[in-house]
């Protein structure tokens, strides 16, 4: 993503991604647990009609036709907690493993403060273009937003 045409929602502090944690963390583990239920089942269900076909009035073949129903149903859940973490203004960036992006400032660029579930609070950050891969311990002394807030390792 070029970083000039990147505009986010909000910036966050810090402070604010911390304070929005509880929230945050009980919607991606609902999204990451229905994530990984779906990716199971559909895993299953392409190995159960891999060269099979479908007739119409089969038991087999209707409770397949509704297991596929019932995925795209568990899709449209999917959709709806990534837009619940987006009207918080936070990005989605892998539901299966729980990752949340919070857009800040730091040093009058902008950058991705990272949360993964099942960590205690947001203590990484990343550059637009470097991702997860590329994630950065937070440290003493950074200036994130034009609050002139700090982080202070402990």
């Amino acid at each position: 993503m070029a970083t000039s045409e990147y505009k986010p929602a909000r910036l966050f502090t810090i402070e604010q991604a911390n304070a929005m944690l509880p929230l945050v963390r009980a919607i991606t583990t609902d999204l990451a647990s229905l994530a990984r239920d779906v990716v199971e089942r559909r895993h299953r269900l392409a190995l159960l009609t891999a060269g099979r076909e479908l007739k119409k009035g089969d038991p087999y073949s209707d409770e397949l036709a509704q297991t596929e129903k019932d995925l795209q149903l568990d899709g449209q859940r999917l959709v709806e907690y990534m837009n619940e973490l987006k009207e918080l203004g936070v990005e989605p960036k892998g539901a299966v493993e729980g990752l949340v992006d919070f857009p800040a400032e730091m040093d009058g660029r902008i950058v991705l403060l990272c949360w993964k579930l099942g960590e205690p609070e947001v203590l990484h950050w990343h550059d637009l273009e470097s991702g997860y891969a590329g994630r950065q311990s937070l440290v003493a002394g950074i200036s994130l937003g034009d609050g002139g807030d700090e982080f202070e390792a402990d």
